[in-house]
């Protein structure tokens, strides 16, 4: 009984790490924000969920057979292309602004 607490306590613990921390993700707003109330601009938004791909990657290299959580990081992917596409498409000096400050590409 003890060993099971544990080990649902670790996991517990494992799908809180997956999601962002309060205090992380202030911080990743304030980095890229474009003005004193932004918290939703494109640049903002990819910020996000480059992050929380940066996590999905991290957690894969010890969970290879996690095909629940692969599909949600394709998901956010294409949700970041797609956000990456649209600030390309009206402002390509903000597109290659966010694309360097993250190391996206090229």
């Amino acid at each position: 009984m003890l060993f099971s607490n544990t080990l649902r306590n670790e996991k517990r613990q494992e799908c809180y790490r997956l999601v962002l921390a309060r205090e992380q993700k202030q911080s990743i707003v304030d980095t890229y924000r474009t003005h004193a109330t932004d918290t939703g601009s494109p640049e903002v938004q990819i910020a996000l969920l480059s992050e929380r791909i940066g996590q999905l990657t991290e957690h894969f290299k010890a969970h290879q057979k996690d095909h629940g959580s692969r599909r949600g990081l394709l998901m956010l992917v294409s949700k970041r292309r797609s956000l990456l596409d649209y600030l390309k498409k009206y402002d390509s000096e903000r597109y290659k602004t966010v694309i360097s400050k993250l190391g996206i590409r090229k």
